[in-house]
């Protein structure tokens, strides 16, 4: 079914909106799976704050042409779905990555983030991207590091003194 030109506008205001709001991107190639693989993918994309959109390449190149993901636009070729992440930069890799173990047909063509396109080779480095509690906790991990280790080395010479006294009380109290 053709589209109107009002159909194919609005895709492209939609899919930009979401674009230029993201952290990350991926395109998928989603031949040869059905309808429910499609669904358990959707599903899952939705649980992670994820937005994924089947889109004729042609509208999805000029949807991301103002966006970062332009680096994006000379590899859209083929049956592609998109995935942008908007929430952490590598929520739309796991989803990727964890749905391609399962289902064979789903292969993963290409990543986007911070203005950069890259292959798949890079889908699992990506991937490991912490998400936005775990990098703040370990920012938090590192600064509260030295001051954990100077009140330690405060409190150290009070502590080496308690120790000898009970070693001395001990030694006493054996003869």
């Amino acid at each position: 079914m053709a589209l109107k030109l009002e159909d194919k506008q609005a895709i492209v205001a939609e899919v930009a909106g979401v674009a230029s709001k993201s952290l990350s991107a991926a395109a998928a190639d989603y031949s040869g799976l059905t309808v429910g693989e499609m669904n358990e993918l959707r599903a899952k994309a939705r649980q992670g704050n994820i937005y994924l959109r089947v889109v004729r390449n042609t509208l999805a190149r000029r949807a991301v042409q103002d966006t970062e993901f332009a680096c994006m636009s000379e590899q859209l070729t083929g049956a592609l779905i998109l995935g942008f992440s908007q929430s952490e930069p590598g929520a739309v890799a796991r989803l990727f990555r964890d749905f391609a173990k399962g289902h064979e047909k789903f292969a993963v063509k290409l990543l986007a983030i911070g203005g950069q396109a890259m292959g798949p080779e890079h889908l699992e480095a990506i991937s490991k991207l912490p998400s936005r509690d775990e990098a703040i906790a370990t920012l938090m991990a590192v600064m509260q590091a030295p001051i954990t280790k100077f009140v330690r080395t405060l409190a150290e010479p009070h502590a080496k003194f308690v120790r000898t006294l009970a070693a001395v009380r001990d030694q006493k109290q054996a003869s």
